[in-house]
């Protein structure tokens, strides 16, 4: 998570700059492709009880990982007229959009099912501090990389590294949990 954190904000940092200056959207065009992410984040939260049903709450996971990270390639390959460049966009917003909801709905409920309730305010406070510490280192190499090498190619490194990160879930447990454990609050109460 805190990888992905990283490389999306060194990306996010110049998908303004790179939309308005290098691509040429105006700011009610871009406004319309942001919102289209919203719209995919709405049916990424509706779909992602299905997907956990039908996939497994591991596969949804780092599936959802995948969504989130993928579609964002298709930003720094958007060229041509401007219609192709917008439906380009648009689609690169809403699926990504709609696939951070489908991470990260499954991702707390297995969080929530495994951090025991006694410490689970300290462990996700940590986690949270850790994730979202990540974020300003991440969002100031975007910039430096930016200066120095350009916004497309700048684009390209944070959009492999965000994708790149979902090899930190393959080799552990995450990808074959198929249900949520029982939490060990579950298991006294049973007994």
């Amino acid at each position: 998570s805190g990888t992905i954190q990283f490389f999306n904000f060194m990306f996010h940092t110049l998908f303004v700059l790179y939309a308005t200056v290098e691509l040429g959207l105006s700011a009610g065009v871009l406004g319309a492709v942001l919102g289209s992410g919203a719209v995919g984040g709405l049916l990424g939260a509706a779909s992602s009880g299905w997907l956990v049903r039908r996939f497994g709450i591991g596969a949804s996971v780092v599936g959802g990982s995948l969504g989130f990270t993928v579609p964002l390639l298709l930003i720094p390959l958007a060229h041509g007229p401007l219609p192709l460049v917008v439906g380009t966009l648009f689609a690169a917003e809403f699926l990504s959009c709609a696939g951070v909801m489908v991470v990260d709905i499954p991702a707390a409920s297995l969080q929530t099912a495994l951090i025991p309730r006694a410490i689970r305010s300290r462990v996700m406070g940590a986690y949270r501090t850790l994730n979202h510490g990540f974020r300003p280192l991440g969002a100031l190499a975007g910039g430096a990389l930016g200066t120095v090498i350009g916004l497309r190619p700048t684009l390209w490194i944070g959009t492999a590294g965000a994708v790149l990160a979902v090899l930190w879930l393959l080799p552990s447990p995450v990808p074959g949990i198929r249900e949520l454990p029982q939490s060990a609050e579950q298991d006294t109460v049973a007994a």
